[in-house]
């Protein structure tokens, strides 16, 4: 039988427009769910409802990164805060050992709908992490 180890969830990349322009520590809230709907007619044989797919939905992508004097996130989510959503199809690529693209998840209309700055410690060496949500309008597989 021929074994298939599972990919490590740390070898990662997320390209914005194409282009893998900067890294991040971590990325999560890539899923989807379709809430059921619960329906009954008079006439149906038994008394339990049924069960119908209704909506589907999609968690916020939230990206974090140590933060730099890149401010690229920052100014994608202040264009939001003044009135101009900027929309923009971004892309998470899961790699294998070797850094070849196995997985790549497109996520369309991506906006920005909160940025956080970093918790600051004087007493800590922790790095300065800022986090970025994004809100979105679907999950695609491009490649698995």
């Amino acid at each position: 039988m021929d074994r298939k180890d599972p990919f490590g969830g740390y070898n990662f990349a997320v390209e914005m427009d194409g282009i893998t322009r900067m890294g991040f520590k971590q990325c999560s809230g890539l899923d989807s769910s379709t809430a059921a709907t619960k329906y009954r007619e008079g006439t149906d044989p038994t008394l339990a409802p049924r069960q119908i797919p209704g909506m589907l939905s999609f968690s916020h992508i939230t990206l974090q990164r140590g933060i730099t004097d890149d401010h690229a996130l920052w100014d994608w989510r202040d264009s939001v805060a003044k009135g101009k959503a900027v929309r923009r199809t971004i892309s998470i690529i899961l790699r294998d050992e070797a850094g070849n693209e196995k997985i790549r998840w497109n996520i369309k209309n991506c906006w920005p709908s909160k940025w956080s700055g970093p918790a600051f410690d004087a007493t800590s060496d922790a790095i300065a992490i800022e986090t970025l949500e994004l809100a979105h309008e679907g999950v695609e597989v491009q490649k698995w």
